[in-house]
């Protein structure tokens, strides 16, 4: 089982990255010991060369030898950020892991630099957590030894990186390769596809000329019945010819029976127009009827369409007979229709003569009525027959200036209503119509004065305007006098 340090809970960055795909000469571990005595802290030295960057989430992990992904580390801690160094110079680092979270067993471990990505960067020398024993021998190297194996090292690095040169370059080639290879495998497609299509044009090249030499024989045969569609196409205009021929006689003899049927039509309308000559116009149309059956009968040839016309001819002769005795009874009917119409015309001749009559008394009573109207209007005019009266109680103060025309307008009403005429608008009515409507008609062209009394005629009323502003100048004064 994995555990973890007490300095945090957070799991560290891991990956299922092979060790193949690892970097293991970016981080060097050093003076790793061959053991560890169990039960006490252990500190890991590493240098952080120049091809690696370091960054927050990075880890050293103890890792049991033989593990395959970074995800099977015993314990890890943090790796600390260096500071105050630049990135093109090696960083010696280091790190103290609690004796409380190492293995217990003698299995071999070893240091793992993780960045945090999850990829591992530098492992170290394997190692064991046991006492050391009498028997292990202590191996003493001297200085020269130790840059000896230094300087192999670096050739190694070096080498190491030439190498991924390599790789990389092979890479490359690799990848052009492959790229050169699917150019030619679509080449060899596209040529395939092009050898599949010759192959199929070549066949339809013979499918063709075959067609070609089908068609050529078939045009020889259309040829032939091109030869005899001519000599049938003369066959036929000859045939054309002579229809023609036989047609424009038979148009010849339609147009003369167009003109009899013409000339029979104009018959049928004079027998219309002329009521005493149908029979014996019926009588003739039945004579030409059996002519042109003789006619119909002699030209055999046009027999179909002579009788299409005898045919035409019996309804129109049927039609004929029933139109004319319509127009019979029609006439009839006019007749005493007539008859009638003349009996009302000499009684409305004779309503006429008497309203005539009537007329004529009525022009002679008018003429009366108007000599009676102009002795009456004579009489009304007269300065003797009427005299002024003197103003009554609740007249006006300042008199009234139009009293006397007023007066004067009454008695001229008493006059002509003896003789039953307005005397406004000069119409006549009878003697023996009511008093009441009389008087209505006359007091429709009057204006009455609504404190007096007083009428006016209305052809009058800026005269019965002034009255009535007399009457306000009146109570005006009254008013300013009691004030």
């Amino acid at each position: 089982m994995n555990s973890t340090m007490d300095e945090t809970s957070d799991e560290p960055p891991t990956s299922a990255v092979l060790l193949d795909d690892c970097h293991f000469s970016q981080v060097i571990f050093n003076n790793v010991e061959k053991f560890y005595v169990p039960g006490g802290d252990i500190t890991c030295y590493y240098t952080l060369t120049n091809n690696i960057a370091p960054r927050g989430k990075d880890w050293v992990g103890i890792f049991r030898v033989g593990w395959k992904t970074t995800r099977e580390y015993y314990t890890f801690m943090w790796a600390p950020l260096p500071s105050g160094v630049s990135g093109d110079t090696a960083v010696q680092q280091q790190i103290q892991f609690k004796a409380y979270y190492l293995p217990k067993d003698d299995e071999y471990y070893q240091f793992c630099y993780v960045d945090q990505d999850g990829v591992v960067r530098g492992a170290s020398v394997p190692f064991q957590f046991r006492a050391e024993t009498e028997d292990d021998i202590l191996v003493v190297t001297t200085q020269g030894e130790v840059e000896e194996i230094e300087l192999q090292n670096k050739n190694l690095l070096k080498e190491n990186e030439e190498l991924k040169e390599s790789c990389t370059s092979l890479q490359k080639q690799n990848m052009d390769l492959q790229e050169q290879l699917k150019k030619t495998q679509e080449l060899q497609s596209g040529f395939e596809s092009l050898k599949s299509n010759t192959e199929k044009l070549e066949l339809e090249l013979n499918s063709l000329k075959k067609e070609n030499k089908h068609l050529k024989e078939l045009d020889d045969c259309r040829e032939a019945e091109l030869h005899q569609l001519k000599e049938q196409i003369q066959n036929v205009t000859s045939e054309k010819e002579c229809l023609e021929t036989r047609l424009k006689t038979a148009l010849d003899h339609m147009d003369q029976l167009q003109s009899q049927v013409l000339n029979y039509e104009k018959e049928v309308e004079n027998l219309a127009r002329l009521d005493h000559d149908k029979t014996e116009q019926l009588e003739s149309l039945k004579e030409e009827n059996r002519q042109l059956r003789t006619t119909v009968a002699e030209q055999g040839e046009h027999k179909e369409e002579l009788e299409r016309v005898l045919e035409n001819l019996k309804g129109t002769e049927a039609s004929l007979s029933l139109f004319l005795q319509n127009e019979q009874h029609q006439n009839r009917d006019l007749m005493k229709e007539l008859e009638e119409k003349k009996h009302l015309f000499q009684i409305l001749q004779a309503k006429k003569n008497e309203t005539d009559k009537e007329n004529q008394e009525l022009r002679e009573e008018n003429a009366l009525l108007r000599r009676l109207s102009q002795t009456a209007d004579a009489s009304f005019f007269s300065p003797s027959q009427h005299q002024i009266p003197p103003p009554a109680m609740g007249s006006l103060v300042f008199g009234n200036p139009y009293y006397a025309s007023g007066a004067n307008l009454e008695a001229r009403a008493a006059d002509v209503a003896s003789i039953r005429k307005c005397p406004m608008c000069d119409e006549v009515f009878p003697e023996d119509i009511d008093t009441s409507q009389y008087e209505a008609h006359v007091q429709s062209h009057l204006l009455e004065c609504p404190l007096c009394s007083e009428t006016f005629e209305k052809s009058n009323k800026q005269v019965f305007d002034d009255h009535v502003y007399c009457h306000d100048l009146e109570n005006s004064s009254e008013f300013s006098s009691a004030v």
